[in-house]
């Protein structure tokens, strides 16, 4: 725990915006009376969801999806954003549903991540889903997504395959293994 206080916020005001975030300007003063502005994203303030799912033979399911900020496909886990007025562990359902097709019978919080805390106010809820069933929701990709099984026994191979390299994914996985041990 951090012996200091929160700086005081002395005016905020948004300097820029998109479809998906704003870019909040934060005039701070420090405890010791030093002034800074800080800039960070604002996300939707409902927060998202990633979704490990694990079926009945033993098989994470994962997804390859285009990624516009590397430019190419990334392996990762189901993931989406949190509808106003849902609540995280619906979302992580739907999300499953229309992502891979199937629902689960058992969602278990896994853990909460921020994401770049220092320029982002966001959280994201981490799943484990099991006892997973077919069930088809229409999503909003733009075109269907490419649903990769891998065996619970070769997850050590995940972490060397390099389309596999986002941040939130690779330490979701390191506390699903934990968990799996505990479990």
């Amino acid at each position: 725990m951090s012996k200091h206080h929160p700086p005081r916020l002395l005016d905020s005001a948004i300097a820029a915006e998109s479809r998906f975030f704003k870019i909040e300007e934060l005039h701070l003063e420090f405890s010791n009376g030093e002034r800074r502005i800080y800039e960070r994203l604002v996300g939707s303030g409902q927060g998202a969801v990633m979704v490990l799912p694990i079926t009945e033979q033993n098989e994470l399911l994962l997804i390859s999806e285009y990624a516009a900020g590397t430019e190419r496909y990334e392996l990762g886990f189901v993931k989406g954003l949190v509808d106003r007025g849902e609540a995280a562990i619906d979302a992580a359902n739907r999300e499953l549903q229309e992502e891979v097709g199937f629902k689960a019978q058992d969602l278990q919080l896994l853990t909460e991540l921020s994401v770049a805390p220092g320029y982002f106010s966001s959280h994201m809820s981490v799943y484990v889903a099991q006892g997973l069933q077919p069930s088809v929701l229409e999503g909003d990709e733009p075109e269907p997504l490419e649903v990769i099984k891998l065996p619970l026994d070769e997850i050590d191979n995940l972490y060397a395959n390099p389309a596999f390299s986002e941040a939130r994914s690779v330490a979701s996985l390191l506390l699903l293994e934990k968990w799996l041990k505990q479990n």
